[in-house]
């Protein structure tokens, strides 16, 4: 498989090395100083492109990116709120595919799925309140983080007692949100549950970012052979 890459930090060139380690082609690398490069040939020829950058930079580089012809794998985010229904309705009418996902790391899929079923369990104990805390490494422009917010998101529509997240709060009817920045932490996600009588805890905690990588190359293999707006959960059916 042919890919482009789009964003050429940490991550891409973790991502740079996996993908060749599974047998795969980079034919391009875009990052802030070649912009122009996204009218190359070799971008054009792209079956994917690995997208991740800073919230601002996203969607704009998937338009980029689809006027070429090229479907789109992203980790990046905070900027849903902003572009979530255009990039929906590109996906949904306009025939572009995007792969987002907030955290591509297959053991977060796997945390996700018991999330979504401890949510389930604890609507039926409204003794237990539920709070959450992410921590990631001080460069981290966004908070909570992609993860965190879709985690909360999870919670939230398992568990009735929760309007929603939200952040710094003390009211009950929210599900806190707090964050953490601190040296080069690859990602720690806690849920936890707390009554009078006991605490239950779950917790994420990547060890690095090779998890990550290794995962968006996995949806990249997935996405040239799909179509339309792609998740984690298109990938994994647990």
């Amino acid at each position: 498989m042919k890919i482009a890459l789009i964003g050429y930090g940490k991550m891409g060139k973790m991502i740079e090395q996996i993908a060749i380690d599974r047998g795969h082609e980079i034919v391009s690398i875009i990052d802030i100083d070649n912009q122009q490069d996204f009218d190359s040939p070799e971008f054009a020829s792209a079956d994917v492109a690995i997208e991740f950058t800073a919230p601002q930079a996203a969607y704009g580089n998937y338009l980029k990116a689809w006027s070429k012809g090229v479907k789109v794998v992203s980790g990046s985010t905070g900027w849903m709120k902003e572009h979530g229904d255009e990039v929906r309705k590109a996906c949904s009418e306009d025939g572009k595919t995007l792969f987002w996902a907030s955290n591509f790391s297959i053991g977060v899929a796997i945390f996700s799925a018991v999330n979504r079923y401890l949510a389930k369990i604890m609507n039926q104990f409204p003794q237990y309140d539920v709070e959450m805390e992410e921590t990631h490494h001080v460069h981290k422009l966004d908070h909570p983080s992609g993860t965190a917010i879709t985690l909360a998101e999870e919670i939230v529509e398992n568990i009735d007692r929760k309007e929603t997240w939200k952040e710094d709060t003390t009211d009950k009817k929210y599900l806190r949100v707090d964050h953490i920045r601190r040296g080069e932490v690859p990602g720690i996600h806690t849920i936890r549950y707390d009554s009078d009588a006991d605490l239950i805890t779950i917790t994420h905690d990547a060890h690095s970012r090779k998890g990550f990588a290794l995962g968006a190359v996995l949806a990249a293999e997935y996405t040239k052979e799909h179509q339309g707006l792609l998740t984690i959960s298109d990938m994994f059916k647990f």
